[in-house]
């Protein structure tokens, strides 16, 4: 059934939506002013903050900081992710259930714990304020979304093609890459977009685990806030929210498409 838009329900939809987008679309205007401060609307017209964004170092230090950490904490989230959700669609309810809270709890647990103890083990190990604690953590908080994604594509996968594929002498390993790889890559996708959006947004264990080379843009616009007042975070704000949403929208449309599932249930 297609909601209508015109309908209570589709009028409460479209100011839900409207109120969720519209401090993004605030920023937009506001990165582009021509004031020496945050000012709606803006005075004048400028992209000054923008070159201030490619030109001072320590804005510079900052983005390449975070994708290097979201880039290696990926692949270890949608690896051990993977792993563990295939693992669970081989076990009983009772011990997939178990074993699904205990994976999803850093989503249910408060950060600022979480942070806390990854400072207190991390110390000891002489991993705080290195990139190396920064990938341990944050991929401990990436998981959670890879686990999602992908057991929700297992939840439809249907296990005797599996058979069929072993019954016809292919490999365990030849199964899961002709068979099963394709079928679940949907999930793995969308558990990496999200691994690397939650990796590359996190703010508060970096804030523990910050040191001298190891400062992250959410940390760098943190500090531009609360020490600063620098405008600057609009233009990193704006080019955030319009990499994110493409690169959601061209998954969500391309894999649509692809979808090998979807296609079977349209045939």
């Amino acid at each position: 059934m297609k909601l209508k838009p015109w309908t209570p329900l589709g009028i409460a939809v479209i100011l839900v939506s409207v109120l969720l987008a519209l401090p993004a679309v605030l920023i937009v205007p506001m990165s582009f002013s021509s004031g020496s401060t945050f000012q709606f609307p803006p005075p004048g017209w400028s992209t000054q903050w923008y070159e201030n964004l490619f030109s001072d170092p320590g804005w510079r230090d900052a983005v390449l900081t975070s994708l290097k950490v979201s880039a290696m904490a990926t692949p270890l989230a949608l690896l051990i992710g993977t792993l563990a959700s295939l693992g669970l669609f081989r076990m009983t309810q009772k011990l997939r259930l178990t074993g699904m809270a205990i994976l999803v709890s850093p989503l249910v647990i408060p950060n600022i714990l979480i942070a806390l103890a990854s400072y207190a083990f991390f110390l000891r190990m002489g991993l705080s304020g290195t990139i190396t604690g920064l990938v341990l953590s944050q991929t401990c908080l990436a998981i959670p979304f890879v686990v999602i994604a992908v057991s929700a594509r297992l939840q439809g996968y249907d296990r005797s093609l599996t058979a069929a594929a072993l019954s016809l002498g292919a490999s365990a390993f030849t199964a899961f890459r002709t068979v099963t790889l394709p079928l679940i890559t949907p999930g793995i996708v969308a558990g990496a977009v999200f691994a690397f959006v939650s990796s590359f947004d996190e703010l508060i264990i970096a804030l523990l685990l910050q040191g001298p080379g190891a400062v992250t843009l959410p940390v760098k616009m943190f500090d531009s806030v609360v020490e600063e007042a620098d405008p600057t975070i609009t233009a990193v704000s704006t080019l955030l929210v319009a990499a994110v949403s493409a690169v959601i929208l061209l998954v969500q449309f391309g894999w649509i498409r692809k979808d090998p599932q979807n296609k079977k249930g349209q045939a």
